[in-house]
């Protein structure tokens, strides 16, 4: 049993079929966290004893000839941003947390176990998610199963890490500025964020990032993040942007991958310099999409300007609120460094700086409305930097750059559906990710697309671990 080779899907089918059961499916999975987490530290909590009591009630359900469910049996962690009933929320924090247990799952989680999928634990994430690196005050450093000197990304980097090293075969995660497609281009999974308002991020607390952060789920594999995805689309009362259900079942709809006619290749967007050797991969990678057959246009400039200045008023307009009742208190000192300058440095932020950045959103959409009157899809290097060492700055052609992912925020201002494909690996052997993004609520266009890319490309390589077994 494989993680990282095996699908999803056909695990589920496995544990249908009475083939094998959900207890070994889990009990594979808490090994494998025993083994490799030391060394990676990509939990913040495991949950052994329910997972294994939930996988032997499905397993008797199964025997009774019952539905279990379209993920029957799989083995899932979820970010520490997101409740689990029974596991405490820290958010990775020291502070800003409540130490009880969440009473109940969120959203995301409830339907995920509903379709039958089993939570084994809860993944490392920087505190509240603010940056592109997984490390806390609290857990500490989540490290890329490739190399365990690098990061993972983030925020959902201890996710990225427990499905890379095949300790967990599905994670959720969430995307505020690339926060699923980072960790994933790092990481050589298959990333996607969806349409806001596709996966539910109500609840009863307001969401953390509501004008930016979209919900998902990471895998190895395109087919795999749609079918678990199927499972958790649809409306839900208490998520003010929620979208109605898809007529058409994205699992379905990647069976059938394809490219559309006309992709637009845009190398910098306009603004973003690019690593020499990753955009020589990247470069290979759009002729491939070419030789599927679409007709790809070079276009440079996308955007005016790179939008990072509104994008990161709006997050620290939503970090000051999370930070509010302890901004003035000893506690404050016990905020992640570099979070805490960010607060601090934002707090001549007025009312009016926001409502202007927000407006930006829409500015920035209006572009985007023009390149795809004309062209389906737009597609981006997802990252301009080599994968950081663990605490330093991803470099661009040998240079340490504050802002080596600069690809990836525009779109969750625009809420443009986006994903990423792994789609080679540098001299150091390390994984290099292609963004493909669509128009708004093109989400099933941008899942085909990557799935063609990646049945046409073939990367399987994955990262050995067996250095790094406890």
């Amino acid at each position: 049993m494989d993680f990282c080779t095996e699908s999803v899907t056909s695990l589920a089918d496995s544990v249908r079929d009475g083939l094998v059961s959900a207890r070994e499916l889990v009990g594979h999975a808490l090994d494998r966290i025993a083994a490799l987490d030391p060394a990676l530290n990509a939990f913040v909590a495991v949950d052994a004893e329910r997972a294994l009591a939930e996988a032997a009630d499905l397993d008797d359900r199964q025997a009774r000839g019952e539905e279990v469910g379209a993920l029957a049996g799989i083995p899932f962690a979820v970010k520490d941003l997101d409740d689990v009933a029974g596991l405490p929320t820290t958010n990775g924090s020291l502070v800003v947390t409540g130490p009880d247990p969440a009473e109940v799952d969120s959203e995301l989680v409830a339907r995920l176990k509903l379709a039958g999928a089993i939570v084994v634990g809860k993944t490392n994430t920087p505190e509240h998610g603010w940056t592109a690196q997984t490390f806390n005050p609290r857990f500490g450093t989540t490290r890329n199963p490739w190399a365990p000197d690098r990061t993972p990304g983030g925020s959902s980097g201890g996710s990225a890490a427990a499905v890379a090293a095949g300790m967990v075969p599905l994670a959720t995660g969430s995307d505020g500025g690339g926060s699923l497609r980072i960790p994933s281009a790092l990481c050589g999974l298959a990333g996607f964020k969806p349409s806001p308002g596709r996966v539910p991020a109500g609840g009863r607390r307001p969401p953390g990032w509501p004008l930016l952060s979209c919900k998902g789920t990471m895998a190895w594999r395109v087919p795999d993040l749609a079918a678990s995805l199927d499972v958790v689309l649809g409306p839900d009362p208490t998520d003010l942007r929620s979208l109605p259900t898809p007529e058409a079942s994205w699992r379905n709809a990647v069976d059938a991958p394809g490219v559309p006619l006309r992709v637009v290749w845009s190398p910098t967007l306009g603004y973003a310099p690019v690593d020499g050797e990753i955009l020589d991969i990247c470069r290979v990678a759009v002729d491939v999409l070419a030789d599927l057959g679409a007709e790809v246009v070079e276009q440079d400039a996308v955007f005016d300007e790179d939008p990072v200045t509104p994008w990161i008023k709006l997050v620290s307009g939503y970090l000051q609120r999370s930070f509010a009742d302890i901004r003035h208190t000893d506690a404050w000192r016990q905020v992640t460094p570099g979070l805490r300058e960010q607060i601090e440095g934002s707090e001549g932020l007025t009312v009016l700086d926001f409502v202007r950045a927000a407006d930006a959103t829409h500015l920035l959409n209006l572009c985007l409305v023009d390149l795809f009157a004309e062209s389906r899809l737009l597609v981006t290097p997802t990252i301009a930097g080599q994968t950081p060492r663990c605490g330093d700055l991803g470099t661009i052609d040998g240079v340490e750059v504050v802002n080596w992912v600069g690809f990836t925020y525009p779109f969750n201002m625009t809420g443009s559906p986006a994903g990423t494909v792994c789609v080679g690996l540098t001299r150091d052997g390390l994984p290099v990710g292609l963004q493909i993004v669509g128009p708004q609520h093109a989400d099933v266009a941008v899942l085909r697309a990557m799935a063609a890319l990646e049945g046409a490309i073939g990367f399987s390589d994955r990262p050995d671990v067996r250095a790094l077994i406890h």
